[in-house]
């Protein structure tokens, strides 16, 4: 599905919705990774509880979820995709400031940019 070039059907979005519960089940299997699991398993949480698996929202959503939601949909917004091209820099960076507390965290938007920008 991750290839595919158009939209993907409703069902198909319910099996991607179901991939933060197979890498948890996964990475549950490895002790060392279990400390960490609640990345994998919430990174799709979003601050106005619009996310999944759970609907978590705020605080709710640990912290390091929160920072590797921001990092995700960087990169993801960045990186040519089978069905659309990268978006620029700049459009990466507006969108995640529009959607900065609602699907995001404002501190951690915050803190990102600065290194995104310090890095440029």
């Amino acid at each position: 599905m991750l290839l595919k070039k158009g939209p993907l059907t409703e069902d198909e979005w319910k099996i991607m919705r179901t991939h933060p519960a197979t890498a948890y089940e996964a990475l549950s299997k490895v002790e060392y990774l279990r400390p960490s699991l609640d990345i994998p398993y919430c990174h799709h949480e979003r601050w106005n509880g619009s996310g999944y698996p759970r609907g978590l929202k705020g605080e709710e959503i640990p912290l390091a979820a929160r920072i590797f939601a921001v990092v995700d949909v960087y990169d993801a917004l960045i990186s040519d995709r089978p069905y659309r091209k990268a978006w620029s820099e700049e459009e990466t960076i507006k969108y995640l400031l529009k959607n900065s507390g609602t699907l995001f965290n404002k501190r951690v938007v915050k803190g990102f940019l600065e290194i995104v920008r310090s890095d440029s």
